[in-house]
């Protein structure tokens, strides 16, 4: 009784600095987003009423979160819920200003991610399931990805472009978006049952076998056939990429065997190699990244004005409403990282990056805390890298340094399903972050 006692004290007064960080930061998040719209509102010429509804409900939705985990989650990272509440904040800004059509669907999908991100971290068997049902899991995933193939539409409705989405009614969801955290989700746990028999032949250097075992190949084969018809039917060269790379770096965090990743590239290559052969989509993206200049009012017109905005903002930038960035073709989902380059300069850029690369590094660094838990260490890990390959993913593209992918970047880009997947990925990282 006495030692539940000095727990319970230990907990919350432990807790008191983390709930002031969480809500001084979430504070600052709400100040620049008040000011940058009033700044929209006096550009347009419009009064500061019509655009109070996104802010009304991004202060709901903090108020709502930050209380409800301090109530039932007082052990969690402080930084991870203001850091994520921040840029998506920030995307609910530049949405409204470049696309404001789709400002209202993003606020709505907003106010389900954070309900999303608290049923994750909230409820106490969600670890547990993840790691017990990942067959079932996978075999749910699975059919989502071939009923998109079969059944898949585009919102746009334009002849021969992907089929990514499935709808309910005038509801659409994009399936490859959840996928990600089911496969991240079984692969620490497959992983994570695993570990000793991966580590003891990883980190022997003179077995030669290892390649040899099930354990290696099987899955190394089961998800680059993966990717491969991700990429054949759907022609996502981002998300099949995106997968095959997290899943590699989780073999090899779980096995130590750096042959693992001179494979996973070798696969890699192959596959681009296949695909820029077969497929037009894959052959443009590449072509247009090596040298996009002859056909820059043409094929290569997106990338070379994500270019020029990057250019036109210096280092502070036009100033919000004040740019040019709507001359980028779908500029609110697949550039979003070069409207803020042109409105907010490189000190926007470096914002950006600096608070992404701050949620990745809290997340790397639960998963270490939780080094003696192989599966929670693991997912850690496995949704750290899934935020940070898109992340970079999605800036070298906008960049030219990467073959243009079309992924969004997390939190900031719009995308209702795309929001929800990050903000749950959020919750599970909270939930990680809390049993410590």
């Amino acid at each position: 009784m006495i030692t539940r006692t000095l727990r319970l004290h230990w907990d919350s007064s432990d807790s008191l600095p983390r709930a002031r960080t969480e809500r001084l930061l979430l504070l600052l998040g709400g100040a620049f987003m008040v000011v940058n719209l009033w700044a929209l509102a006096l550009v347009r010429g419009e009064p500061l009423q019509t655009h109070l509804t996104a802010f009304v409900v991004w202060v709901g939705c903090a108020l709502v979160g930050t209380f409800a985990l301090q109530r039932w989650l007082p052990r969690r990272d402080p930084l991870l819920f203001p850091i994520t509440m921040f840029l998506c904040g920030w995307g609910l800004v530049m949405i409204d200003r470049l696309a404001p059509i789709f400002a209202a669907r993003q606020t709505l999908w907003l106010a389900v991610s954070v309900a999303g991100l608290l049923a994750t971290a909230l409820f106490p068997y969600g670890l547990r399931w993840l790691k017990n049902y990942r067959y079932l899991l996978l075999v749910g995933g699975l059919v989502l990805l071939v009923s998109t193939i079969i059944f898949g539409t585009n919102p746009s409705g334009q002849p021969g472009t992907p089929r990514l989405w499935l709808n309910v009614g005038a509801v659409f969801f994009q399936p490859s978006e959840a996928l990600k955290i089911i496969l991240v989700a079984f692969l620490a746990s497959y992983l994570a049952e695993q570990y000793p028999a991966l580590r003891a032949a990883g980190l022997n250097t003179a077995s030669s076998r290892l390649w040899l075992s099930p354990r290696i190949y099987g899955p190394v084969l089961l998800m680059w056939g993966l990717c491969v018809v991700v990429l054949i039917w759907q022609r996502d060269l981002g998300t099949a990429i995106l997968f095959f790379i997290v899943f590699i770096a989780l073999l090899y965090i779980a096995s130590g065997y750096t042959l693992i990743l001179l494979g996973g590239a070798a696969l890699v290559l192959l596959a681009s190699v296949v695909a820029y052969n077969l497929f037009d989509v894959v052959q443009l993206r590449v072509d247009i990244w090596l040298n996009p200049w002859p056909e820059a009012d043409g094929r290569a017109f997106q990338i070379v004005q994500s270019l020029l905005a990057f250019a036109a903002g210096g280092v502070f930038g036009q100033g919000v409403g004040q740019g040019a960035p709507g001359y980028i073709p779908v500029v609110h989902s697949d550039f979003m990282f070069a409207a803020v380059a042109e409105e907010f300069g490189q000190l926007g850029v470096l914002v950006v990056v600096v608070s992404l690369v701050m949620l990745i590094a809290r997340g790397l660094r639960t998963a270490i805390r939780q080094q003696r838990r192989p599966f929670y260490a693991l997912l850690a890990v496995g949704l750290s890298l899934l935020i940070a390959t898109q992340s970079l993913l999605i800036m070298g593209g906008a960049l030219k340094l990467l073959p243009l992918t079309g992924v969004t970047l997390p939190f900031l880009s719009y995308g209702g399903s795309s929001l929800l997947m990050s903000f749950i990925m959020i919750g599970l990282l909270l939930r990680l972050s809390a049993e410590e």
